[in-house]
């Protein structure tokens, strides 16, 4: 039984798979509307940003549209955007 494996090989294929559209498609909804997800917990945006655990600035900016959540916040915002019940206990 041979264990070894070729990752390069592998890697490789995977590629030109992806590039005959064969590979794997995932798509991330990102919360287009961080203003609709504070509302519909009926939060103000002081409580809003210590939930999400940013400033309130960077709240502001999110629901602006001057700038976007991304990483930790972005993951939490989409939880919240899905199951607003679990935030509003």
């Amino acid at each position: 039984m041979n264990t070894e494996r070729d990752l390069g090989a592998e890697l490789l294929e995977a590629v030109r798979a992806i590039k005959r559209g064969e590979g794997r498609r995932y798509e991330v909804a990102t919360p287009g509307d961080v203003k609709a997800i504070r509302d519909r917990l009926g939060l103000g945006q002081s409580a809003f940003a210590a939930l999400v655990g940013v400033s309130v600035r960077t709240l502001q900016d999110w629901e602006r549209g001057r700038r976007m959540p991304r990483g930790p916040a972005l993951a939490l915002l989409r939880v919240v955007a899905r199951h607003p019940e679990v935030f509003a206990r």
